[in-house]
């Protein structure tokens, strides 16, 4: 066995796809919303027994490796890595392991984490005492400086660059982590300076990027983020959400501000399931990352017009991926940060829990714009409003919403719904019901031949004789199964999968994820069981049938040796059926 057949052996997929999506469980299988798609009905499973994942609605699938591939981005060798420090399984040291890819990318992560370290340091030497003063003005605490590992890049212009130099890292190396800058006269020289630096984390806590904060007044950018590089895509990360997911799922809710010190403020008034965009507008991968911990969210940007034109932005993504959503606007043009310093983690908690749901903001924000006492304002309004509310997909709380939206604007209902109901589309849920024709003795024995080594030694011979399979739109998975038994190899369902044609392989995944009444092993088999007796039945049945057909044609033709001699062979059919009873 190598070390990824060995890894998928010593993990359990429930509990790898359970550290990023909420599941539930249904029978055999887990089910949860999608992670790479959006969608309002589940259409995502887990198969605990056989280890596996597959979502019907978009199509992927595969084992816990390719999970963590797909859902953090990563190369098959990354992911085992990350597989095997996450469980504590050592990885052997071997050249295989270790391709041009996933070499450059090791060395970013750790020149990565170079720089937070040296940063670090940098603000607690002397030479940091100005940024050390700017925190204290901000009124950020020493072990929020620790738990967000906040540093300084000095004023220098080679003090990073030194550093990794003497690490050894090449040309190639430099040039991709986005840490430094190449001269045009040749060497590196440090891409922050004088900047305060946020560390920027992936989903699993490893540093991947930086946000700097200038520290001169005339400096700019006042931010300046990291560039792109193979371990950083802006679109795909929100600020501490390696923090915040578990309290987010704790909480079902995720709090969404915009920069860095707001998550620390927030943070630090005990409201742990807060995240920021990176220096970009939202994006929908940075919602699908949400959501895969909870479908609420509230959203508490700046009170500025840049922040009030980012939350209505923000509103239709939202809304487009399937979330729930509450507005949370703090009074006296503060923003969050400034607001808990002025007012206490209390009334920031307070004002919080008290949020109001999106539609009564944007009506708030649609008489402010428009003169709501005229009919022809009333009529704006309602187009503003109403990109909005038609992405609600409950047909029940598009209805409620619109009510409210009519009394708060002061129109009649019906007016508002007519609207509404031209401009709204309804969505199809995705369904795990399987398309092609398969019997239920069929998607028993499969479920027993691919969860059960005692069910294919004991079973599959008495079905391999069965000419009823040939009939069955499922025999080349049965024909697979035999080919496996042949070659005498360990039974294995990726490699099963790769015995079939896509429409085959589309089938057995239905098959396999579909709930049976037997969730136990033990009770699968005894269904099982009963599945041959019926098919060795229905076969005896038939060949009687077909016997007793030739009887009567012998008749017919006065050919009454023929016929007896069919007689006979139906009696020691039924001998050896009484015989049979009970037995397999």
């Amino acid at each position: 066995m190598n070390f990824a057949e060995q890894l998928k052996s010593s993990v359990d997929i429930v509990d790898v796809v359970g550290q990023y999506v909420r599941l539930r469980k249904a029978g055999p299988r887990w089910v949860g919303l999608c992670p790479f798609h959006t969608e309002k009905t589940p259409s995502f499973s887990v198969h605990s027994v056989l280890q596996i994942y597959k979502c019907f609605g978009c199509g992927v699938g595969g084992d816990s490796i390719k999970f963590v591939m797909e859902v953090e981005g990563l190369t098959f060798m990354e992911a085992m890595k990350s597989l095997s420090e996450r469980y504590g399984i050592p990885m052997p040291k071997r050249a295989e392991y270790s391709d041009p890819e996933t070499k450059l990318r090791g060395a970013l992560f750790r020149m990565h984490e170079i720089a937070r370290d040296l940063y670090h340091s940098a603000l607690a030497s002397p030479a940091g005492a100005e940024a050390q003063a700017y925190l204290k003005r901000r009124g950020v605490a020493p072990e929020m400086v620790e738990e967000f590992q906040i540093g300084l890049a000095a004023d220098g212009w080679q003090t990073l660059t030194r550093a990794l130099e003497r690490e050894g890292f090449d040309a190639t190396q430099l040039e991709s982590s986005g840490l430094v800058l190449k001269r045009d006269s040749g060497g590196w020289f440090d891409r922050f300076r004088n900047r305060l630096m946020f560390p920027i984390q992936d989903e699993s806590g490893r540093v991947i990027a930086f946000g700097g904060r200038a520290l001169g007044a005339e400096q700019e950018p006042k931010y300046l983020n990291s560039s792109e590089t193979p371990i950083y895509r802006k679109g795909h990360v929100l600020y501490s959400l390696h923090r915040a997911k578990g309290a987010i799922r704790k909480n079902d809710r995720a709090v969404l501000v915009e920069g860095y010190m707001d998550v620390i403020g927030v943070y630090s008034a005990g409201v742990s399931e807060v995240v920021a965009t990176c220096g970009t507008a939202l994006v929908s991968q940075q919602v699908r990352a949400l959501r895969r911990h909870s479908e609420h969210i509230v959203v508490n940007f700046d009170p500025d017009p840049a922040g009030v034109k980012a939350t209505e932005r923000s509103i239709q993504i939202l809304l487009d991926e399937g979330m729930r959503i509450r507005v949370l606007q703090l009074a006296g043009g503060l923003d969050p940060d400034e607001f808990v310093k002025e007012n206490g983690a209390e009334a920031y908690r307070e004002r919080l829990e008290k949020a109001p749901g999106y539609f009564h903001w944007l009506a708030d924000r649609a008489r402010a714009k428009y003169d709501t006492h005229a009919a022809e304002g009333r009529i704006a309004a309602l187009q503003f409003l109403l990109p909005s509310i038609v992405r609600v997909s409950d047909r029940l709380e598009r209805a409620t919403i619109a009510g409210d939206i009519a009394q708060y604007m002061g129109v009649e209902a019906g007016l508002v719904l007519d609207h509404f109901r031209k401009a709204a589309t309804e969505r199809r849920d995705q369904s795990l019901q399987i398309s092609a024709p398969v019997k239920r003795v069929e998607s028993l024995l499969i479920n027993a031949f691919v969860t059960s080594a005692e069910a294919r030694g004991k079973l599959l011979p008495s079905v391999r004789r069965s000419p009823a399979i040939a009939d069955f739109p499922t025999r080349r998975i049965f024909e697979a199964l035999y080919a496996m038994e042949d070659a005498g190899a360990l039974f294995s369902f990726a490699e099963l999968e790769g015995r079939l044609e896509q429409a085959d392989r589309d089938l057995l995944h239905k098959i396999v994820f579909t709930d049976m009444d037997a969730q136990e092993p033990e009770a699968l088999l005894t269904l099982a069981e009963d599945s041959v007796r019926a098919i060795e039945a229905s076969g005896r049945e038939a060949h009687r049938s077909e016997l007793r057909a030739r009887a009567r044609d012998a008749e017919r033709a006065g050919n009454m040796a023929e016929a007896l001699r069919i007689a006979r062979e139906l009696d020691a059919l039924d001998r050896e059926a009484d015989v049979a009873k009970g037995q397999i």
